[in-house]
């Protein structure tokens, strides 16, 4: 047998565009990650603008014993250097729509992986109930036989209420199967507006290594996380540096109610200020900031590890199955084997037409087995896929 190195692969899908092809999905899911996408951008940009503060415009009227008075002011108190603050606030909205834009993109090949993983369990238990159909004409050509020798006295009664029992059995295990059959395709409705004929099966092969730990989607969201964070300590750590603020006020008296000491004329004022602020609390808060940035830094590694472990996983598995598959492609040559047999003693009257039907539906449903089986190894990758970014 030809063994594949499943500790090295990325999975590639017949399906070209599997990656950023969103078919499987209904409209509604479509249009809520859609939404997440325009609402990640937009709060990004109000980040990347929060440190533009607002101009402030003021209305006043007064009504004296004395005077009435109308004035309208608009002032501006806005920092132009923050000790690299501004550099920082910038570089930190943008690592957050990063990060924000990736758990998006968790959630999308998620739904895509569990729209798949129905198919496949549709197409799956498809084969299981043509199984289940053969065992149940073995139970009854059993049954057949066993009425014959219990007429003729060769066997007791007992053998042919079991064989009866057997039958009911798979009969009802086939009832459960069509039930479980009906309850996949309805929750495919859940992610999908089509049907699920409507819908193509991707095959995944395997190919290289690298790729899977390189273009791991939860790993990059590591790195994200520790990206935001270390622009955040820094934007933190700015916060409690000195600030240069411009500063600018404009004021209009509209009417004087002729007071002499107002003018209409407006004044205006501007200038520049130096702030630092002294906080208590700001050594526990920059600390608190660094240490969410070293602890992402190690949350990476521990995620690498886990992903590595479940590539580990997905090998031994995909290993089972293949030993599993060659097993049964043993199992057919041995019925293949049989069947040329009966044949044979069919001509001669020595086995019966039901003796060969058994042993045939018994080599179909090998080959049915070998087929749940490659099924299986599509859902194994299958979460692979869901891990890589296309």
């Amino acid at each position: 047998m030809k063994k594949f190195n499943y500790l090295s692969f990325i999975l590639i899908s017949t399906i070209s565009t599997l990656g950023a092809n969103e078919n499987y999905l209904s409209q509604t899911k479509k249009d809520v990650l859609n939404y997440s996408y325009d609402k990640a951008k937009e709060d990004s940009n109000k980040l990347k603008n929060d440190w533009i503060n607002p101009i402030t415009y003021q209305y006043i009227y007064s009504n004296t014993e004395t005077y009435d008075t109308q004035k309208s002011s608009i002032s501006i108190s806005q920092p132009i250097f923050k000790s690299g603050g501004i550099y920082y606030a910038i570089k930190y909205a943008k690592s957050v729509r990063n990060q924000t834009n990736i758990g998006i993109d968790v959630q999308r090949k998620e739904l895509i992986k569990q729209t798949i993983n129905l198919l496949y369990q549709i197409k799956n238990i498809d084969i299981t109930i043509s199984k289940q159909k053969l065992l149940i004409l073995n139970a009854k050509l059993d049954i057949t036989r066993k009425k014959e020798q219990v007429l003729n006295g060769i066997l007791d009664t007992s053998f042919l209420d079991n064989s009866i029992l057997d039958s009911n059995a798979k009969q009802n295990t086939l009832i459960d199967l069509e039930y479980q059959r009906r309850t996949y395709v309805n929750n495919l409705t859940t992610f999908s507006d089509k049907k699920h004929e409507e819908l193509e099966l991707p095959v995944f092969t395997i190919t290289d290594n690298d790729d899977f730990l390189n273009n791991n989607i939860y790993i990059q969201q590591a790195k994200d996380e520790i990206n935001s964070s270390y622009w955040l300590k820094n934007m933190v750590t700015s916060n409690y540096l000195p600030t240069v603020n411009f500063t600018a006020d404009y004021t209009k008296y509209h009417d004087t109610d002729n007071n002499s000491a107002l003018s209409e004329d407006g004044t205006t004022n501007y200038g520049f200020n130096i702030t630092i602020p002294l906080d208590v609390k700001y050594s526990n808060t920059i600390q608190s900031a660094k240490i969410e940035y070293l602890q992402n830094k190690t949350l990476l590694q521990e995620k690498e590890e886990e992903e590595k472990v479940l590539l580990d996983n997905v090998n031994a598995k995909l290993d089972s199955l293949d030993k599993k598959i060659e097993i049964a492609k043993s199992d057919i040559q041995l019925y293949d084997s049989l069947v040329t047999q009966i044949k044979e003693q069919l001509d001669v009257g020595m086995k019966t037409k039901s003796d060969l039907e058994t042993m045939q539906n018994s080599r179909q449903i090998k080959t049915l087995e070998i087929k749940s089986l490659e099924i299986d190894k599509q859902i194994e990758l299958l979460e692979i896929y869901s891990r890589i970014q296309i």
